[in-house]
């Protein structure tokens, strides 16, 4: 597979966070998946030391802070897991920018998320909401492989569910439930073509460096495990 290949690539520094390109709408993926905006400052966290470079590199920042934090399961709230997390922060008058351009929210306000901008760049955006708010899992009483988009607000996994079907691909998926959380989920359907979904949203990753390498890892072998193709060798 592709992920263990050589060193990642860091991506291109936006000149602008708003304009359409790979960088900038897998950026504001990441952020709506799992970041915060007030009226000064966005914040974006990672849980993979690659894709928080990535999103550095995007930025051009260079400091990112590193923690451990526990987190509850989606599904069976008992269940905790630690994991690493890496933040940082962009404190340029972007913020205000995002919200009033994208519908991003902004100190817990209710958000619009206008994604249009990025319609031709919708396979990174939806890579970095899947990194950002998605969960993987091989099923092993069915092998097959669960997809899924978790996240507090429901209108953002609308949106999500929207994004999925304009793609130029056919990705069905189930109807938004509530989660153990608190919050709202919904998986791609049992009839959806996970290896091509796979193969999709990763369309050049190593060559763009727009990926968090734990992530895509998990993605590709489950689908290897469950469906035998390779989508390391597909995506570069």
């Amino acid at each position: 597979m592709s992920d263990t290949a050589t060193e990642p690539s860091l991506p291109e520094t936006a000149d602008d966070l708003l304009a359409a390109t790979p960088e900038t709408a897998y950026f504001w993926g990441r952020v709506a998946g799992d970041g915060d905006l007030t009226d000064e400052t966005v914040t974006v966290r990672a849980s993979d030391e690659t894709a928080a470079a990535a999103l550095a590199a995007i930025v051009d920042a260079e400091r990112v802070d590193h923690q451990v934090t526990a987190h509850e399961s989606t599904h069976d709230a008992s269940v905790v897991r630690y994991e690493d997390e890496y933040e940082l922060q962009v404190s340029d008058g972007t913020a205000a920018r995002a919200s009033a351009a994208l519908g991003l929210p902004t100190d817990g306000e209710a958000g619009g998320y206008r994604f249009d901008v990025f319609s031709d760049e919708r396979a990174p955006l939806v890579r970095g909401l899947l990194e950002a708010c998605g969960t993987v899992c091989f099923r092993e009483s069915s092998g097959s492989v669960g997809i899924s988009f978790v996240h507090d607000d429901e209108r953002l996994l609308e949106t999500v569910k929207t994004l999925l079907a304009e793609a130029e691909l056919h990705v069905p998926t189930d109807d938004l439930e509530d989660s153990s959380s608190g919050g709202y989920w919904f998986g791609l359907a049992d009839d959806a073509d996970t290896a091509a979904f796979a193969e999709w949203v990763y369309q050049g990753s190593d060559e763009s460096g727009l990926y968090a390498a734990d992530r895509r890892q998990k993605l590709f072998r489950s689908v290897e495990r469950a469906t035998g193709t390779d989508v390391g060798n597909l995506s570069t």
